[in-house]
C-alpha cells in the first residue's frame, strides 16, 4: 500500500502513518518542515529505508500539492490519500479558537483533490469533527454544545467547508447552509481539476471524531470504542490514537463497509 499523507507530522496523521509503516506501507509525507522528524529515530529508519518519503511543501500551495502527487506516483500508483490537517488554533475572547487562514482545511482538501493525477483513483480518508453540521450538533451532549458553538465555531466553519467539497465529490446531498464565502469561494465548483459531482462516490470516507484527548489507544487494549455510520448520541471524547487505529484497522481494512460514508467515533 502507498499512502500520501497531508497533515501527518503529528497527532492522528502521525499515529496512523507510523502504524501503516509498521505494517509495510510506503508513506509520502507532504510537510512544510520535514525537520520535525530529525530527532525521531523510528521515522529516520523508515526514511533511510525509503518507506517514508518526506516532500517539503505547503498544502495551501496548489503547485506544491501537485508536485507531491507527481513525485508520489513516479514508482507506481498511490492507494490512499490520508487527510488529517487541522492547524494550530489561536484563542480570542470574542472569537473563541480560530485558525489562520480561516479556510485552511477547506482550501487544502480542495488542492489535494483537484491535483489527483488522472491515472489513479485513491481512497480518501479525511478527518473533520463531530458537531460540524446541524444534525450532529443537535445530538451533542448538552454540556458540549457551548464548547462547539462558541470555542470551536471558527475551526468548525472551516471543516464544514471541507465537508462541502467532499460531499460534492461523493455525490451526497447537502442539507446545511452553504459555507461562508470567506471559507469557500462561491465559484469553487469551477475549480480546475475538480471531479464531476458524485465521481468519487465510493472513494471517500469522512471521519467525525468526538473531542480529542491525548490518551492511550483503548481499542488496541480491548477497550470499548463506539463507531458508526450514523450520528452517535452521548459523544464526549476520543483519543487521537484511537482515531488513528480506527482509520488503519477499521476503515482501510473494511473499505467496502465504510466507503462513501461519514464515520463517527467516540468512547
Amino acid at each position: 500500500m502507498k499512502v500520501l499523507a497531508i497533515g501527518a507530522s503529528k497527532n492522528i496523521g502521525y499515529y496512523a502513518a507510523t502504524r501503516l509503516l509498521d505494517q509495510g506501507a510506503t508513506v509520502i509525507f507532504l510537510m512544510r518542515s520535514p525537520s520535525v522528524f530529525d530527532n525521531n529515530e523510528k521515522m529516520k529508519s523508515y526514511v533511510s529505508s525509503g518507506k517514508a518519503r518526506l516532500v517539503k511543501g505547503d498544502a495551501l500551495n496548489r503547485e506544491d500539492v501537485n508536485r507531491t502527487w507527481q513525485s508520489a506516483i513516479e514508482d507506481g500508483p498511490v492507494d490512499v490519500l490520508l487527510f488529517t490537517l487541522g492547524g494550530t488554533p489561536s484563542f480570542s475572547l470574542t472569537k473563541g479558537f480560530f485558525i489562520t487562514p480561516a479556510n485552511l482545511c477547506t482550501q487544502t482538501i480542495l488542492n489535494a483533490i483537484t491535483t489527483i493525477p488522472s491515472s489513479i483513483k485513491p481512497k480518501i480518508v479525511a478527518i473533520t469533527s463531530n458537531g460540524v453540521d446541524k444534525a450532529s450538533h443537535k445530538a451533542l451532549p448538552l454540556a458540549m454544545k457551548p464548547v462547539y458553538g462558541y470555542l470551536l465555531d471558527g475551526p468548525h466553519k472551516d471543516k464544514l467547508g471541507a465537508e462541502r467539497v467532499l460531499a460534492y465529490c461523493a455525490g451526497r446531498d447537502w442539507v446545511d447552509p452553504e459555507p461562508l464565502e470567506t471559507v469557500l469561494d462561491p465559484s469553487w465548483v469551477t475549480t480546475q481539476g475538480l471531479p464531476a459531482e458524485g465521481e468519487l462516490k465510493d472513494s471517500i470516507v469522512v471521519v467525525r471524531p468526538a473531542m480529542f484527548t491525548d490518551g492511550a489507544c483503548r481499542a488496541e487494549e480491548g477497550g470499548k470504542v463506539r463507531t458508526s455510520t450514523q450520528i452517535i448520541s452521548g459523544a464526549y471524547t476520543i483519543s487521537r490514537r484511537d482515531v488513528a487505529y480506527f482509520i488503519v484497522e477499521g476503515i482501510l481494512k473494511d473499505w467496502d463497509h465504510w466507503k462513501g460514508s461519514t464515520a463517527f467515533i467516540t468512547y
